[in-house]
């Protein structure tokens, strides 16, 4: 049993309709995918999203805005609704990147760290995207005592520093197809030395296919090429892997622990 921790099924080109998204879920279930979190990033289309995922016990969502989204606005009150959805189990997507919109690090900065109050008020984890942002993405987690929720890097591409700085928070460390590229070598030199307590794997679908799938839309029953790849990577069976990584999902993320009992 797989888990992707982090996609945006509401993305993908593949699923316009609720027929090809429902295929494209029973696609993944084929590949051992039995559970996800969709991923939202822009307020506006939190509600959108939650209605699109309703018929699926097995999708848990967040609730959040991106970082390269902040010009869309973040309403305080309105996310701590979101949050009291009962689907809602996560935070985010939210953090810093400095690499695509350095012109916005002020905004950034503030709407990141209006998402980690939020987080800590309702003591649910937070989804981070850090990108070129390494000192002030650990500083508004310190000074916002992240501690205290939790959370995740998703999609991470730093240094092992910011990984080990991250995890004493108590953070998760989460992978993604860029592992497979051939440019990688320093996240797969990284990854290698993530304690299997703190590792969790994703697609970020529909980006980042992973390779064999390059060139092509990402989608969860692609995470377990991601698991594959990182197993061997690693030296570990997939089944391994596959199995501490759903642990680790569950462990973080509690209320969709308590949504998959109940289901």
């Amino acid at each position: 049993m797989l888990v992707d921790s982090h996609c945006h099924l509401d993305r993908l080109k593949a699923a316009p309709d609720q027929d090809s998204l429902a295929q494209i879920i029973a696609g993944a279930k084929m590949r051992g995918v039995d559970w996800f979190l969709c991923v939202n990033v822009r307020q506006q289309d939190f509600i959108s999203m939650r209605d699109r995922m309703a018929a699926y016990p097995q999708v848990f969502l967040s609730a959040g805005v991106h970082p390269l989204d902040v010009e869309a606005g973040l309403s305080i009150e309105q996310l701590r609704q979101h949050a009291l959805d009962p689907r809602v189990v996560a935070i985010g997507e939210t953090g810093l990147d400095y690499f695509y919109a350095p012109e916005s690090k002020a905004a950034q900065l503030q709407c990141f760290e209006q998402q980690v109050a939020v987080a800590t008020e309702v003591g649910k984890p937070l989804i981070i995207h850090t990108r070129d942002a390494q000192e002030d993405t650990l500083a508004v987690l310190r000074n916002g005592h992240a501690e205290k929720c939790g959370g995740v890097l998703h999609c991470f591409t730093e240094s092992l520093e910011m990984a080990q700085a991250a995890m004493a928070l108590g953070f998760y460390i989460s992978v993604s197809g860029i592992v497979t590229f051939r440019n990688a070598d320093a996240l797969r030199s990284v990854i290698k030395q993530i304690p299997k307590e703190r590792l969790l794997v994703e697609t970020d679908s529909p980006y980042l296919a992973p390779i064999p799938h390059r060139g092509k839309e990402n989608q969860p029953a692609y995470v377990r090429d991601v698991a594959q790849f990182v197993a061997d990577l690693r030296g570990e069976p997939l089944s391994e892997l596959a199995a501490y990584t759903t642990d680790n999902f569950f462990r973080l993320f509690r209320d969709a622990a308590l949504l998959a009992e109940r289901n």
